[in-house]
């Protein structure tokens, strides 16, 4: 029986020791969280418009599935088979019965035109995994080999949006070149959109170098989730052998609060000088990892489209352009975990392969080609 660790600081003398007490922990942690599995009451489909149900369908978002859709399809074609986790794009991406045709546009596959600077913006929990996760190749690499400057700006683990906010802000001062500016766009994942969203309305400063914001399974709305998990459970990453976090604040779960969120985006009014872009996980259930099946049940009580964190209306930025639905769970989307623990993969987050390169590659093409036509259009009205 394993003992509870004494110091988050202990190190353990052999490595294949220290990952295999790490996939027993994260597997077990897991099991606490999923426990005994319910039905879903709802059923998961594609035939209903779900723009038409989200909460935020009146606020005059864009549809730019069919590009983002195009775009994904070339970046497969051309390079897919040669990156890990090949997945033909029809089946990386899911298509709503209301999803327009392609507009048939050539789609640009080498040099960024755009000198973008990628800032990721991590979720909860990603200090106390990330020594566990293969990041020496992955999609930043493979982003810069086309020009884009890419970075993780790392926040607290289990700190609160408005503490994280602090943190982009800080962070952000340090990455802007004022002698070489680069149009900065921030990429948010799960709680990291919240994050990002807190900070751009807290430090109206930011505006002069972000230009984008694209929100990645983004607690945009929160997560139902949230109301009924403890704080001592998601504490307990912090005792994952190796994990570089603490606790913080202790306010990621009162921030994710769906009444915290929506109370937010009532009183704040994120800056319209930003373009906004929102990409939504939207797995058919054969693509939940078991991990995360009782979650996916228990958020289907209320919508069975959910990635098991987050329902998909509550990943979408209001006023926003909606990028695409992407059948991956909440973890295959953007963490790959899979690639460095075989263990954890089998018998845990067995669905956690996914095309992360293409994905992060076609989001960047999309915006840089949409801040284009923005700044043209600006050009041509004056």
């Amino acid at each position: 029986m394993l003992k509870p660790l004494a110091s988050r600081a202990y190190t353990f003398p052999f490595p294949l020791l220290q990952q295999m007490i790490f996939s027993v922990l994260v597997a077990t942690m897991f099991l606490v969280l999923t426990g005994c599995t319910q039905d879903p009451l709802t059923k998961y489909s594609t035939d209903t418009p779900p723009m038409i149900m989200t909460p935020f369908a009146k606020t005059g978002g864009l549809d730019g599935r069919a590009r983002f859709r195009e775009i994904v399809c070339a970046i497969t074609d051309k390079r897919g088979k040669d990156l890990p986790d090949y997945r033909p794009c029809d089946e990386a991406l899911v298509r709503l019965s209301d999803e327009p045709p392609a507009p048939g546009r050539p789609v640009n596959l080498g040099k960024s035109r755009i000198p973008i600077r990628v800032v990721v913006v991590p979720g909860l929990g990603w200090t106390c995994l990330r020594n566990f996760v293969n990041t020496k190749v992955n999609a930043l690499t493979h982003i810069a080999k086309f020009g884009y400057a890419a970075s993780v700006l790392e926040v607290e683990a289990l700190s609160s949006s408005a503490r994280n906010a602090d943190i982009i802000r800080d962070g952000i001062a340090r990455l802007v070149d004022t002698e070489n500016p680069r149009p900065l766009v921030l990429i948010g994942y799960s709680k990291g959109a919240a994050d990002i969203m807190e900070a751009l309305t807290a430090y109206p400063e930011l505006q002069a170098s972000v230009v984008a914001v694209v929100t990645v399974a983004g607690a945009v709305g929160g997560s139902p989730l949230a109301n009924d998990t403890s704080q001592s459970t998601i504490n307990m990453l912090t005792h994952i052998p190796g994990a570089k976090c603490d606790a913080g604040d202790e306010g990621a779960l009162e921030s994710l609060k769906p009444a915290v969120r929506q109370r937010w985006m009532a009183n704040h009014q994120l800056p319209d000088s930003i373009r906004y872009y929102s990409l939504v996980a939207y797995p058919d259930p054969d693509h939940i990892s078991s991990g995360l099946k009782y979650s996916y049940n228990l958020l289907s009580q209320i919508d069975s489209r959910n990635d098991g964190q987050l329902i998909f209306y509550d990943q979408i930025i209001p006023g926003g352009t909606i990028l695409g639905y992407i059948n991956a769970d909440h973890m295959a989307i953007a963490v790959p975990i899979a690639r460095s623990h075989p263990f954890i993969s089998a018998a845990v987050l067995n669905k956690n392969s996914f095309p992360r390169e293409v994905l992060l590659e076609a989001i960047l093409r999309y915006v840089e080609e949409d801040l284009a036509l923005v700044r043209s259009h600006r050009i041509s009205e004056l």
